[in-house]
């Protein structure tokens, strides 16, 4: 009985640990933090862009992703294949601009079975390289403009 009510609880984790986004504090404007944000992702094929709503979404980039077994006899599926895309949201708190970068990646790839499920898109675990990068450029860049991280 325990573990039946347990299950609900794991799969809300596994769920949140899937979420990758990094939350970013700077004591600056609102347009200063949304200038260099956008500065930032610059370098990444943005599909939209809404200073307004203070939001920044890229489109899917396609690349050869880690070797990933799944199963218990650590079968690989078909093929390495991995997409990521960024969504970045700005928000004024008062004087302070909040920032968060979200990674949803995923694998293509097999897993078991003969329906149509069995073949597709599969979330994995963001790449914490990728969100490390992000969060180096856009505190160099902050930091520029005259903002203070704010821990």
């Amino acid at each position: 009985m325990r573990a039946l009510l347990l299950l609900p609880c794991l799969t809300l984790t596994a769920c949140a640990s899937l979420s990758g986004g990094r939350d970013h504090s700077f004591v600056c404007s609102y347009d200063t933090a949304w200038d260099a944000t956008l500065d930032t992702m610059k370098d990444y094929a943005i599909t939209s862009e809404n200073k307004n709503a203070g939001t920044i979404e890229t489109t899917w980039v396609e690349m050869d992703g880690k070797k990933r077994p799944y199963g218990i006899f650590g079968r690989e599926g078909f093929g390495n294949r991995e997409r990521a895309r960024l969504t970045v949201i700005v928000k004024n708190d008062n004087g302070r601009a909040l920032v968060n970068i979200l990674e949803t990646r995923q694998r293509w790839h097999a897993k078991g079975g003969a329906t149509q499920q069995a073949i597709k898109w599969w979330p994995v675990e963001p790449s914490e390289e990728v969100m490390e990068e992000i969060t180096n450029k856009l505190n160099t860049r902050i930091t520029e403009k005259g903002c203070k991280v704010n821990p």
